[in-house]
């Protein structure tokens, strides 16, 4: 079956796929009954390009804790490669595991709720432009104040002034973000979060971080972040 509700999946290589880990399906076993959709803008229109793939296996991250949000990352592995093309295309991982600084503007997509009030998916694929916003700020009394914890292993990010935020639907979604070095990099993935477009209560994101890479390094059996060759778990 298709999942009823969407999330955005992203793609490294052409069997494997990289997402959050989804509280709701921690019997992981369930998701080799889903299947992922490639090449949809819009979730309503038929579309030639797009391909639904089934799902062989998942790798939540063994210490995922859906109350903290900590190590809120999955892999799933396809049971048929992923065909690559002018509508499907593959997301490097970042090719460092610098931190993201408070102030940098990222990009985060999906097919979220474009409304805080009425949580139903949008039809077609957005994106909208955000800020890092610094770790201290996150976890103080006005903002999370560390419910949850935002770890150096988290992001949080948002817009006090124009109300732009990930919201439900979004998860699963990537966070690019503009870097010093004027690159764009997949640094995060939509995680969490309590109130869409709040300014005190911005969205949440696993960050990319050393620890991650290494471990999807480890069991994809890739020798470097830099992925551009067809591999497979397991």
């Amino acid at each position: 079956m298709v999942a009823s509700t969407y999330c955005l999946i992203i793609i490294f290589s052409s069997k494997i796929m990289l997402l959050y880990a989804d509280g709701d399906n921690q019997k992981h076993g369930q998701m080799t009954q889903f299947q992922v959709v490639l090449g949809a803008h819009s979730l309503s229109k038929k579309q030639k390009w797009k391909k639904t793939i089934n799902v062989k296996k998942a790798f939540p991250h063994p210490k995922f804790d859906m109350q903290t949000a900590k190590n809120d990352i999955m892999l799933l592995q396809l049971a048929t490669k992923a065909n690559l093309n002018k509508y499907v295309k593959s997301l490097k991982l970042p090719e460092s595991t610098e931190d993201v600084k408070a102030g940098t503007v990222c990009t985060v997509a999906g097919w979220g709720s474009t409304d805080p009030n009425v949580l139903k998916a949008s039809d077609t694929l957005r994106e909208v432009d955000i800020t890092v916003i610094d770790r201290k700020v996150c976890n103080s009394k006005a903002y999370y104040g560390h419910d949850p914890t935002i770890t150096k292993d988290m992001l949080c990010a948002g817009d006090n002034k124009a109300r732009k935020d990930s919201c439900a639907g979004d998860s699963g979604g990537p966070l690019i973000c503009m870097m010093q070095n004027k690159a764009a990099e997949y640094k995060g993935i939509v995680s969490a979060g309590k109130e869409c477009g709040e300014p005190t209560k911005p969205g949440i994101y696993t960050r990319l971080s050393k620890k991650y890479l290494n471990w999807i390094k480890k069991l994809t059996r890739i020798k470097n972040y830099n992925l551009t060759k067809n591999q497979s778990c397991g």
